[in-house]
């Protein structure tokens, strides 16, 4: 039952390892070939891709999960995560 366990939670990293790569290597060639969208309000301070109704450039967000800040995630990935949108909130 323990080696189970083990397998189950190895797949679960691998699974999310997997995801966090597909995220980062988002290009400038997929965002314009429409591979990818702007998913709101799932970012972490600091970490959007571009400006924001309050703030001027990427990188400027000022809290986590701010309704204004968006990412570039693969298309489709978006609606999947809680609290994420593909319009910006306010």
């Amino acid at each position: 039952m323990a080696n189970l366990k083990s397998q189950t939670t190895a797949a679960a990293l691998a699974l999310a390892l997997t995801a966090a790569a597909a995220i980062s290597t988002v290009s400038a060639a997929d965002a314009k070939s429409k591979k990818v969208e702007k998913c709101y309000g799932v970012v972490k301070a600091g970490k959007n891709d571009c400006a924001t109704a309050t703030s001027s450039c990427a990188g400027s967000s000022t809290k986590d999960n701010q309704k204004d800040a968006w990412i570039y995630l693969p298309k489709g990935t978006c609606l999947k995560i809680t609290g994420s949108s593909l319009s910006a909130g306010k």
